[in-house]
């Protein structure tokens, strides 16, 4: 039986998998080439792995936490042996708003395409696909008690509650400081994180852009004003899409940076400025304290 996510993801009680495959195709934030990748239905307890085409073999990187490779300006996975998969980040928060907990995904390239800067297209390709329960209870992790990471004036704490909720900040030159809080659910995400889309300002992409050619890097080379919401002066390119965009993509970045801990998690997160290193900070010192949480 195929069901809708209606409430908080975290209220359900058996494992779900994906009603059906989708296949969607694009370009790399980073790489700039294009990337085919086919998300399909897994069995109870797989959790999400994801699979690159090697040389005629399958190479599997379980997107889990201890997994993660620091890469710039996204989320990598590394795995056992060697197979590097990056910018995860927004597939996994779609699959984790949607309730999604078991799904393999293959792909032909080592980066994950970043479409138009946002979540809007996993999401959409999600909702058709369905939601198929499983014979299998869900286990979520609950924080018992506060853990809080910090690297300057940025700053990441979550705190027990009896939902998975965020309150966050961020200030930018010329735009001001920018706040998003709520209740991430299904609907939320898609209605308030997923179409906000990845950002930076020219000034600093173009040089990047430049280096990363210079030096065979591959930074940024997808990024263009049709694949990242571009910061010119005090504007975004285009116009801002909705209010306190920038804030709620960094958002929309910590609940798939979440989601390599491989199970819904019940907490509020308080996060200023935060970033991909200083939410996978928070996973590990999250998960290092055997007193900070449990599964339920």
């Amino acid at each position: 039986m195929q069901t809708p996510s209606a409430g908080p993801v975290q209220a359900l009680a058996v494992q779900a998998t994906l009603g059906a495959a989708f296949t969607l195709s694009g370009r790399g934030l980073h790489t700039g080439r294009k990337a085919t990748v086919r998300v399909s239905p897994a069995e109870a307890e797989t959790g999400i792995v994801f699979r690159r085409s090697l040389m005629g073999r399958w190479a599997c990187v379980p997107a889990l936490w201890h997994l993660r490779e620091a890469q710039p300006l996204c989320t990598a996975l590394r795995g056992p042996d060697g197979t590097l998969v990056r910018t995860v980040e927004h597939l996994m928060a779609s699959l984790s708003a949607f309730g999604i907990d078991n799904a393999t995904v293959d792909l032909d390239a080592e980066e994950l395409p970043i479409f138009d800067g946002s979540a809007l297209p996993w999401c959409a390709a999600i909702a058709q696909a369905g939601r198929q329960t499983l014979a299998a209870p869900r286990r979520q992790l609950r924080v018992r008690r506060t853990v809080e990471v910090r690297d300057g004036e940025r700053s990441l704490r979550i705190e027990p509650s009896d939902g998975f909720s965020i309150t966050g900040e961020l200030a930018l030159a010329k735009f001001g400081v920018m706040r998003w809080q709520g209740t991430v659910t299904q609907a939320s995400f898609v209605e308030s994180l997923a179409p906000s889309r990845s950002f930076g300002r020219l000034k600093w992409a173009v040089p990047l852009k430049l280096y990363a050619y210079a030096t065979g890097r591959s930074v940024l080379r997808g990024a263009n004003v049709r694949s990242t919401a571009a910061i010119f002066g005090n504007r975004i390119i285009g116009g801002m899409r909705g209010a306190d965009e920038p804030v709620r993509h960094r958002l929309l970045d910590l609940v798939g940076d979440l989601a390599l801990i491989g199970h819904p998690v019940l907490g509020h997160v308080t996060a200023r400025h935060t970033g991909h290193n200083l939410n996978h900070a928070l996973v590990a010192a999250l998960l290092a304290d055997p007193a900070a949480w449990e599964l339920v």
